[in-house]
């Protein structure tokens, strides 16, 4: 069989919560405590990381790193990681449940694949305890993925390792990786679906690459929405997605080219050249 036969989703700024606003503005809050003021791009840039990582990542940017050192006067440590997560955890717990709806044109797309036959999973940067929140808020909001798993599932070896999307492949028994697409809203979800080896394709408007919520993306002049799309689809091809689409109605179409390469036995990617996926 060389026809896909399931999609994984990533979740915050891919399937809910549009443009990925509940994690960035629990990170800005806790290091805001700590007295580190965090931009919202250096708060973004680590996203779709396991979020322990994630703070790990923020605190070892130079300029971070150097506000920590002039605040505290010695560098960050691991105590500080771990008391920094315990804060953000509290914090996106207290919130999380008011980013749970889906995005625009998700629950079409997802119910379309579904009745095609295809088998919907999804992965996440998010612990399980925070998936016991987002998961059945979705489900009564009309988003509710066949197979879901964490880091937790995975000795929290998160994105980009390429473990969450082998457990999705067993437990909805899909055959190979050409047969499987990953959709994502961050450069991590991008290289875990490569490290996977199977299909990537990054969803552009409401990701947190774009980093605009819905009504900042709105408020946009026509020409500022096509610059913002473009720079955001630039980013996700020159790392690694095999393909880009601007919201959820425009995957199936992608299904249908990813059907015909495989049928052909060529892989190519967006821009037509030879991909690095190959079989």
């Amino acid at each position: 069989m060389n026809k896909v036969e399931g999609v994984i989703f990533d979740w915050a700024g891919t399937t809910v919560d549009f443009g990925c606003f509940a994690p960035v503005n629990a990170f800005i809050n806790v290091f805001k405590e700590a007295g580190i003021k965090v931009t919202m791009e250096e708060a973004r840039a680590p996203m779709g990381l396991l979020k322990i990582d994630h703070i790990r990542a923020i605190l070892n940017m130079p300029r971070i790193s150097g506000l920590w050192e002039e605040k505290y006067e010695r560098l960050s440590s691991e105590q500080d990681v771990e008391h920094l997560y315990g804060k953000f955890k509290s914090a996106l717990m207290a919130s999380l449940s008011t980013y749970t709806d889906p995005k625009p044109e998700v629950v079409e797309t997802v119910n379309s694949l579904r009745e095609q036959g295809l088998k919907i999973g999804s992965t996440s940067g998010y612990t399980q305890k925070m998936m016991d929140v987002v998961v059945p808020e979705a489900k009564e909001k009309g988003y509710s993925p066949d197979f879901y798993i964490t880091p937790d599932g995975t000795n929290s070896l998160g994105r980009p390792y390429p473990y969450m999307i082998y457990r999705n492949m067993e437990a909805l028994k899909l055959t190979a990786a050409k047969n499987v697409i990953k959709v994502g809203d961050t450069i991590p979800d991008i290289e875990e679906a490569n490290n996977a080896g199977v299909w990537s394709v990054g969803v552009i408007i409401g990701s947190s690459e774009m980093g605009l919520s819905a009504d900042e993306f709105n408020a946009l002049s026509e020409e500022d929405q096509e610059k913002a799309i473009t720079k955001t689809r630039q980013t996700f091809l020159q790392n690694g997605a095999h393909f880009t689409i601007k919201s959820m109605s425009e995957l199936p179409a992608i299904i249908e080219q990813i059907n015909q390469l495989n049928q052909g036995d060529r892989v190519r990617d967006q821009d037509g050249g030879l991909s690095a996926l190959q079989y």
